[in-house]
């Protein structure tokens, strides 16, 4: 039997074909364009999803047996704001994760109504990265667009509804849009009179493993495909690269180094960071987690590479650096504000500690460094709350540089588990397909197929010069936090 994940990713959707043993057939990507109109707006037109999604599924499956395919899952960037309208229509272009347009918005949920209700309501507080203040922004400023909407989802909802006709979300992704009460599972009523939209606008919430439907015969005919395969729910794009790293179950540890970085704690229980640095989220695996969240982690690499460096030879440059704990050079990682722990939609990226002495290796180091450093905040959170965090699975993009896995170890003072398969949530999507149509009795089952490949473990030395650097990493935010205000 073959299951199909499905990645709806910032730049492109990524599909993976896996057999009954979780092992991985094939894999596609489809580019589409996102749309940057000024420094803080993010948005993608979800009909470029579907169109490169339908590619891509066609590409997959051309060189197997149609008939195997049993299932289909999804994993997708979270937060996202996708409205419809009554004949199905979109209503605008999705506005993304990392958006920074509702800040507004997100100061008047966090300080009018106040972080302690709206905590109490969700089990977290405003963003801007989350969909509720999008609602907001768009009822304020788009108001006649606002009184059309039919229909609210995210990212990968929009594919899940496309190619089953049902309307439905699972608890991972809900947990992101300040809508859903978390420990209960079920929409607020309170967050949902705030933002002036009825439940019968939202959709249906599942677990990430359970069934939606199956595919439309119409989808069906033109994939060349059985209308019985099965549509499973699907996770957000954490919840999804957890399951696909084995991170399930209790305590287990997950970093991402994606276009946006996080830490991600497996929970069996339900618990709130009192500060709320920290997102409190429902799981792909039926409980919960506990996940810290930064907006520019391998996208602060890239911006560097690619505009100002003007390289695509990223190994070529990293290659170069040799003194690490060494380097005097801070970068802050903020290039669309931050979210964890700081949660500053004004923050911003700068370099500082620069010298007549300073190279262009030290400059790049300063950024591997300065991601590190960002989710290591919060990392520091979750020790806060009594968690002994010994050693991490590790996925994204940045995963695949042997040179940050190695600062990432040594700053963290962690064992980092490099695994077989580093394909984050489009390999978990595909597992949890599996699951929801059998093959597997629970997620948590599913953590006995990934396999670890090798071991990083920091060294005594270094994490004793990178301790000396955080602690003075850590104090440039709040130096600057002020002056952010000013310059934004």
């Amino acid at each position: 039997m073959l299951y199909i994940g499905i990645d709806i990713g910032t730049s492109a959707v990524k599909l993976l074909l896996i057999d009954e043993k979780g092992n991985i057939l094939k894999t596609v990507s489809k580019k589409y364009p996102l749309y940057i109109s000024n420094s803080s707006w993010s948005e993608q037109k979800p009909e470029d999803w579907y169109s490169k999604t339908i590619e891509g599924i066609k590409d997959l499956v051309s060189n197997c047996k149609k008939e195997d395919i049993c299932g289909i899952s999804f994993g997708g960037q979270m937060h996202g704001l996708v409205t419809l309208d009554e004949n199905d229509n979109i209503i605008r272009p999705a506005i993304l994760w990392n958006d920074g347009r509702s800040t507004q918005e997100t100061d008047y949920l966090n300080t009018t109504i106040g972080k302690e209700k709206i905590s109490q309501y969700t089990a977290n507080i405003a963003f801007t990265g989350f969909t509720a203040p999008k609602i907001l922004w768009m009822k304020k400023n788009e108001p006649k667009k606002f009184s059309k909407i039919s229909k609210i989802m995210l990212p990968k909802d929009y594919l899940a509804y496309k190619l089953s006709g049902n309307h439905c979300t699972d608890y991972s992704d809900a947990s992101g849009t300040l809508l859903l009460d978390v420990k209960n599972k079920c929409w607020s009523k309170e967050m949902l009179k705030i933002c002036d939209i009825t439940e019968e606008q939202l959709p249906k919430i599942y677990e990430s493993y359970d069934i939606v439907g199956t595919l439309k015969k119409e989808i069906a005919k033109e994939l060349n495909l059985s209308p019985k395969v099965k549509i499973i729910a699907g996770a957000g794009d954490n919840a999804a690269a957890a399951v696909g790293t084995g991170t399930v179950g209790e305590g287990m540890c997950n970093i991402s180094l994606g276009t946006s970085g996080t830490i991600f704690i497996s929970r069996k229980t339900f618990e709130v960071d009192k500060n709320n640095a920290l997102h409190s989220f429902a799981h792909a695996d039926g409980y919960y987690h506990l996940m810290g969240c930064m907006l520019s982690a391998a996208s602060s690499n890239k911006w560097w590479m690619d505009e100002i460096l003007k390289t695509n030879e990223y190994s070529n440059e990293q290659m170069k650096i040799k003194k690490l704990g060494e380097n005097n050079v801070f970068y802050l990682p903020y290039l669309m504000g931050e979210r964890s722990p700081h949660n500053d939609p004004r923050a911003r990226a700068t370099f500082t500690g620069m010298t007549m002495n300073t190279t262009r290796e030290d400059m790049t180091q300063a950024v591997l460094e300065g991601v590190t450093f960002g989710l290591r905040d919060s990392l520091e959170v979750a020790k806060s709350l009594g968690m002994k965090i010994q050693r991490t699975k590790i996925c994204g993009g940045g995963a695949k540089s042997h040179l940050w896995k190695k600062i990432l170890s040594n700053i963290m003072n962690l064992k980092l588990d490099i695994i077989e398969n580093e394909e984050g949530p489009s390999y978990g999507a595909a597992i949890l397909a599996a699951v929801g149509c059998g093959e597997f009795s629970s997620v948590e089952e599913t953590k006995n197929i990934i396999k670890i490949i090798d071991t990083v473990n920091p060294n005594t030395e270094l994490v004793n010069k990178y301790e000396e650097k955080y602690q003075k990493f850590h104090q440039i935010y709040p130096e600057m936090k002020n002056l952010f205000k000013i310059i934004t």
